[in-house]
């Protein structure tokens, strides 16, 4: 498979819409609604719909039970009239893992040795039991120098302990997202217990509820004069166990595949024409080697993926972050996949606050000269990720050192910026659950700005004139402010809450009267409409102030002029039939 020549792929053009489901109104058909507008007529050809648009249970979406649409949120009839606005679909393949209320995990707890997924999944102490030593707790733990190895999403080892219906407990890898529980017994379900009264049912049944409400190990509960029934309560206990979580998929097994090859069938039935391929990077998995971005292996895995969605006319591409100077990006694209632009939201912050066109220049260069394809974004349903923007360290790596887009002092600079407005920061770990660096800062793209409605207007018109597909996040289309409160609901991972705010359909009423939301529509309807961008782009020689590019095919051409120290600009544009637009934004 490595061996043969890469496929590449071409992205379609035209704008993409960025929201969930439930983004706008409540439900898809509210979104559809707003598309109809007059005022969206031409805006957006594409549209990333996240992934609550299938049955899932966690992380937004994105911990999927399976892939058949979400019936409170999105119909058939939603998907056939998004098809009459000729509007295509970009979805997830959540490669990684799927939810433990997926059938094939719950198949799994049920039936233990018997059910045909008993290797869907990474059985931990399977995988490492050549490669460390048993620990107290009844997992391996990986020799020293494979654990430092292992790249963590959250502190301690990623394993989960299911109980088997034989009693056995037997461990899953758990890259992300986990929680065990336990239902509270009734006093009914002791009788089934040789020599225990019934008048003591309630008795033990409130010892048992309490240690269970203090989240206090099953085993450890003192059952003070009852404790001779203490193996057969244990077992009851047991049965109740629930689960939470994200749990790894072993893509060795040839049924993972089988399901893959499904999924992506089911999506094209869908419409979609992009698949974004989810948490990639941890799927090839290698004693010795880190989880993550394994090589040759996940070359093989996404070629292989890359071969069944050409067979079903779809263009997948894997999204991962990295920092620029390990040159991940420029691998990526080697391979034939469009590339999601992670580093432009960070650049275009650094460009507006700094007054100067130096390191956006320097990037849009180097797409042009590595003809690099792009998805690009200013937020999304997830962070801003500066980390990306850093060089790749002298320390510990092996060959020469390369230059950050930001270097750290600047990088430092804009999280300041950012935090200082209300960002919030995420964070990794290491393996023995220390924080390594921090991963992404969460806010709205606005707020970001600093609430600079002119700010905001004019990276929207940079963003779209950009090469690649322009991604627009809805929140930022309506200048969506920080939710402070839905971050603090969300506890230890509501970090991301703070830009998914959903839009009430008054609200988006209220937005469409707004200047700054009917001028980025403008924007955005000339770059999704004007042919000009359908043909060469060319950044024309400015001083460092000042940004000047344009788009011609045939005699059609657009315009960008653009002061980055006063965020004023000018944007102007033929269709070579004779219609011109002459588009001036200054507040």
């Amino acid at each position: 498979m490595s061996q043969e020549q890469p496929l590449s792929q071409t992205l379609p053009t035209g704008v993409m819409l960025n929201a969930y489901p439930d983004s706008i109104g409540g439900k898809l058909a509210d979104i559809v609604a707003v598309l109809k507008r007059p005022e969206l007529k031409d805006t957006f050809s594409l549209f990333y719909i996240l992934p609550t648009f299938f049955n899932s249970d966690l992380d937004r979406g994105f911990s999927i039970i399976d892939y058949g649409l979400n019936e409170e949120l999105v119909t058939p009839e939603d998907l056939a009239e998004l098809s009459k606005l000729n509007i295509n679909f970009k979805l997830d393949l959540v490669l990684n893992h799927l939810s433990v209320q997926s059938h094939q995990f719950r198949d799994l707890i049920e039936r233990g040795n018997e059910s045909p997924y008993k290797d869907f999944f990474v059985d931990w102490n399977e995988f490492w039991h050549q490669h460390g030593t048993l620990g107290p707790d009844g997992a391996i733990i990986p020799t020293e120098e494979y654990l430092q190895k292992l790249f963590m999403r959250k502190p301690g080892l990623p394993i989960l302990k299911v109980r088997f219906p034989d009693g056995s407990d037997r461990l899953y890898w758990n890259t992300f997202y986990q929680d065990v529980s336990y239902q509270a017994l009734e006093p009914e379900d002791l009788t089934e217990i040789e020599g225990i009264a019934p008048e003591d049912a309630p008795t033990i049944a409130s010892l048992i509820n309490q240690a269970i409400a203090a989240k206090t190990d099953p085993s450890s509960i003192d059952l003070d004069g009852y404790a001779a029934h203490k193996d057969e309560i244990l077992r009851l206990i047991e049965r109740k166990r629930q689960y939470l979580g994200q749990m790894d998929l072993n893509a060795r097994s040839e049924k993972v595949w089988s399901f893959y090859e499904e999924t992506l069938q089911r999506l094209r039935s869908y419409g979609a024409k992009i698949i974004r391929l989810d948490a990639f990077a941890y799927l090839h998995k290698e004693p010795g080697e880190a989880n993550f971005f394994n090589r040759p292996g996940t070359w093989d895995y996404l070629e292989r993926l890359k071969r069944i969605a050409e067979a079903n006319d779809l263009i997948v591409f894997p999204e991962i972050h990295a920092e620029y100077g390990t040159g991940l990006h420029e691998e990526v694209a080697s391979k034939g996949f469009p590339i999601y632009d992670f580093f432009f939201p960070g650049l275009v912050i650094d460009a507006l606050e700094r007054g100067t066109n130096q390191a956006l220049l320097r990037w849009i260069n180097e797409i042009r000269s590595k003809g690099l394809q792009t998805i690009n974004m200013l937020g999304c349903h997830d962070g801003i990720p500066l980390l990306d923007l850093r060089g790749k360290t002298a320390a510990g790596d092996a060959g020469s050192f390369r230059e950050g887009l930001l270097d750290e002092e600047q990088i430092e600079a804009t999280m300041a910026r950012v935090t200082e407005r209300g960002g919030r920061v995420k964070n990794l770990y290491g393996p023995d659950g220390r924080k390594i660096a921090y991963y992404q800062i969460n806010a709205t793209f606005f707020s970001a700005l600093g609430e600079d409605e002119q700010k905001l207007l004019m990276a929207r018109a940079i963003q779209l004139f950009m090469p690649g597909i322009p991604q627009v996040w809805y929140l930022d289309l309506f200048a969506g402010k920080n939710d402070y409160e839905a971050a603090d609901r969300g506890g230890a991972a509501g970090h991301k809450e703070i830009n998914r705010t959903n839009l009430s359909l008054e609200d988006v009423e209220a937005g469409l009267k707004r200047l700054v939301v009917r001028d980025q529509l403008k924007l955005i309807q000339l770059r999704n409409t004007c042919p000009a961008f359908q043909g060469s782009f060319e950044v024309h020689p400015t001083d460092e102030h000042h940004l000047r590019i344009s788009w011609r095919n045939g005699e059609s051409l657009a315009t960008l002029d653009a002061d980055l120290r006063n965020s004023s600009f000018r944007v102007g544009a033929s269709d070579g039939k004779g219609e011109e637009q002459r588009l001036s934004f200054e507040r």
